[in-house]
């Protein structure tokens, strides 16, 4: 008698929102060299913008073609505003949201989701640091994983390595002489080492690079905490109890929120602990998963503004103790 498994449930609507976003920055981030949306090209020192030749004038100011006013306009209007006005939307958007490029649109970040799940195939780890196993009711590690999650870890290390080059010098180029087998000593340097740096990334130390590492995420992370009115993920203390119920295919034995982070943190935190949170919230949707099923609210929820300010006070009085309560 063959006994079926449960069909998988549909994706949440908040999580299939989020895997579309992803997947067209990732193939977004893969063709901006070939489509000529950014690159700079060594070999004619030249800055590429949304398909167009972007140029300060310092070839025409040495062929006497434009004044030093000129140059110094183009400066201020081609480099430093648009460069200011990139950065400061930037952080106006972690200021408010946190590190909503992390979670949503960082390349990286998908490659980290997609060998968490392969790893977990093979060993129910997320990670190789992770403590303890937690293995699925519906998925019990299997041994014929390691091979793919191996695969997958240089094939991604490859794609890093050829993508950031394809951003230095001509993709035709680099393409060309790779399907040819004419890369020059440089180009074959550094997508070997590139190759070799980034799998051995991606396979140990992927969510430690995403927490510790990155400087994007970090400089985001900063901008979020000086903000008290950020949006961050609450949780409903006053129902801690209906924590003990928290259980889901994917987290048999609870804590279903801690175990679906991908950065390896714990939801129910404070603020301050929660410094390298990307604004996933696969956290809220397994807490969502869990309290369904005895028709309760979920205890986790994204709060902003004065919600969110309330929190992170109410956070900071429970950590120092009964005596900072009112």
């Amino acid at each position: 008698m063959t006994v079926r498994r449960p069909a998988p449930a549909a994706m949440p609507p908040l999580q299939r929102r989020r895997h579309w976003a992803q997947a067209g920055f990732f193939v977004l981030f893969l063709l901006a060299p070939a489509l000529n949306l950014l690159r700079f090209d060594l070999n004619e020192t030249q800055l590429w913008v949304l398909g167009m030749r972007w140029s300060l004038g310092i070839d025409a100011f040495t062929a006497g073609q434009i004044t030093a006013p000129q140059v110094a306009l183009n400066f201020l209007l081609r480099a430093f505003l648009p460069a200011l006005l990139l950065v400061a939307g930037f952080l106006a958007v972690a200021w408010r949201w946190g590190r909503l490029y992390c979670g949503w649109l960082c390349p990286h970040f998908s490659a980290v989701e997609l060998l968490n799940d392969l790893l977990h195939r093979a060993c129910a780890r997320f990670s190789f640091w992770d403590r303890h196993a937690t293995p699925r009711s519906d998925r019990p590690a299997r041994k014929r994983w390691w091979p793919l999650f191996a695969l997958s870890c240089l094939i991604l290390g490859f794609t890093w390595a050829i993508t950031l080059l394809s951003y230095l010098l001509p993709p035709a180029q680099i393409w060309g002489n790779l399907l040819r087998g004419e890369l020059t000593a440089n180009q074959a340097r550094f997508l070997v080492i590139g190759t070799a740096v980034f799998t051995a990334e991606f396979a140990f130390a992927r969510h430690l690079f995403c927490r510790f590492g990155c400087a994007v995420g970090l400089f985001q992370s900063l901008a979020w905490m000086a903000n008290p009115r950020g949006m961050v993920v609450a949780f409903s203390r006053e129902r801690a109890r209906d924590c003990r119920d928290c259980e889901t295919v994917k987290s048999p034995s609870g804590s279903a929120c801690d175990n679906a982070c991908p950065m390896r943190l714990h939801p129910r935190n404070i603020k301050r602990m929660m410094f390298s949170c990307v604004q996933c919230g696969r956290c809220l949707t397994e807490c969502d998963i869990s309290q369904k099923p005895q028709d309760k609210a979920p205890l986790l929820g994204w709060e902003q503004g004065v919600a969110a300010e309330r929190e992170t006070r109410r956070q900071g009085r429970e950590e120092q103790g009964p005596e900072a309560r009112p």
